[in-house]
């Protein structure tokens, strides 16, 4: 294969310490060296933007097996792509649900021939995700699962979650949690002023709350290796905050958390609904002071497309949850960088070293690192809309809004998986 060096970047990654204009040779699929005037065989003039490591996502439903109306692993990734993601974990609640070693084998097959990014298969944490009989796990990791996870309906039982942490721990597993307590869960949107105003039925933070302090309690207890996923109450990663450091442990937030609120839900429409809901501003403030001070250790999308049917319902009908891979660092560019409430720097760090890091050893333009990058163009404005998106479906919160902030090019071991650089700058031989 031959060397491509990327000239001329500003290159900036926290974990290997690097900040400032260079050139980056990529050999192999690896990185080789990062420096000022490498020499290769083929050059990518990248003057004026930005690279950083790939983004890798923990948390995306691409709907794969059983809704590719919705979303498909060729769609999913594409979104991905189109985002600045290299890596991303796709979670088991699909139909069939991701419970058995055979699901886990064809989806591993799928994604090798069909993704355009590196693709982590989550295998279900208990059969049916019904919270009563666990999976097994061991069978799970070796025909291909990288974790287990209980996304989207969460564990009801506080035993089969610690039974289900103990087998996880002896097989090697991570386990990612969806943390709810279904018996405060009956609305459908946050409990609050927003949803009183709005005459729709709430969702209490509790819900959130109590399902994630067991989560912890257990986490800490058995050791098992335990990420909490879509944080979206202050309370709750003040919970995170505390027992971080009693356990295997680490936590993220979504973008739309982090930028939006449950104010949104006025205006009655099934877009705006979300599992966890929007949340008031004390608690968007919450979340993003936890992710400036690492309580929170990484952002992660919750990526999950819907068909228009299910979406442009009423409030109360709507199925929950948006799209997230091609607006997250856009999103959280634009409101709150930009605004002065998140660094550049710290952003990367969230989105591309920590959650790489956890999940392969990514995230990161250290030599030797595989050649997994994100080049941004910090000053492109777009518009979001359904003529933007390459995911299947629509549901973004984001639509009709402008963002600031391109993802213009984005390569996976070396190779460009999105590409809208190369009419700009060309790839010269």
């Amino acid at each position: 294969m031959s060397d491509l060096v990327i000239r001329g970047a500003h290159v900036l990654d926290p974990a290997a310490g690097l900040d400032g204009k260079m050139d980056v040779r990529v050999s192999e699929g690896r990185i080789a060296e990062a420096g000022d005037n490498l020499r290769g065989t083929r050059e990518l003039d990248a003057g004026g933007l930005h690279l950083f490591p790939g983004f890798v996502d923990v948390h995306a439903h691409w709907r794969t097996p059983g809704r590719e109306d919705e979303e498909t692993i060729e769609s999913g990734s594409a979104a991905a792509a189109a985002g600045g993601f290299t890596s991303v974990v796709m979670m088991p609640n699909t139909d069939p649900v991701v419970d058995r070693p055979v699901i886990v084998e064809g989806l591993v097959r799928r994604v090798e021939r069909e993704s355009r990014v590196r693709s982590y298969v989550s295998a279900a944490l208990h059969a049916g995700l019904r919270g009563e009989r666990l999976t097994e796990m061991r069978l799970l990791k070796e025909a291909g699962a990288f974790c287990v996870s209980d996304d989207g309906l969460g564990t009801a039982s506080a035993a089969v979650l610690r039974n289900g942490m103990l087998y996880a721990r002896s097989a090697g597993l991570p386990v990612i949690l969806h943390c709810e307590d279904h018996t405060l869960s009956t609305g459908v949107v946050h409990d609050g002023a927003a949803a009183a105003l709005a005459g729709v039925p709430g969702i209490p933070a509790s819900a959130e709350d109590v399902a994630t302090a067991t989560a912890l309690v257990l986490a800490a207890e058995t050791g098992a290796r335990v990420h909490i996923t879509h944080v979206s109450t202050a309370l709750s990663a003040a919970f995170v905050g505390f027992f971080r450091d009693r356990g295997d442990i680490t936590a993220d937030t979504t973008p739309h958390h982090l930028t939006l609120t449950d104010e949104l839900v006025g205006t009655l429409e099934g877009m705006y609904r979300v599992n966890p809901p929007l949340r008031p501003d004390g608690d968007r403030r919450g979340v993003r002071e936890a992710l400036v001070d690492r309580t929170l250790d990484f952002v992660a999308t919750d990526h999950a497309p819907h068909a228009a049917e299910e979406k442009e319902l009423p409030l109360e009908e709507a199925a929950p949850g948006f799209l997230g891979h091609e607006t997250a660092f856009a999103a959280l560019y634009t409101e709150l960088v930009r605004r002065g409430k998140l660094s550049l720097p710290r952003l990367v760090e969230a989105m591309s070293c920590a959650p790489g890091a956890w999940i392969n050893g990514t995230g990161t333009i250290s030599v030797g690192a595989p050649a997994d990058l994100a080049l941004v163009d910090l000053a492109g404005e777009w518009t979001v809309s359904g003529e933007t998106l390459r995911s299947r479906s629509g549901n973004s919160p984001y639509l009709g809004r402008r963002l600031t902030g391109r993802v213009v090019g984005t390569v996976v071991g070396g190779d460009l998986v999105h590409d809208e650089i190369g009419a700009r700058f060309g790839v010269r031989a």
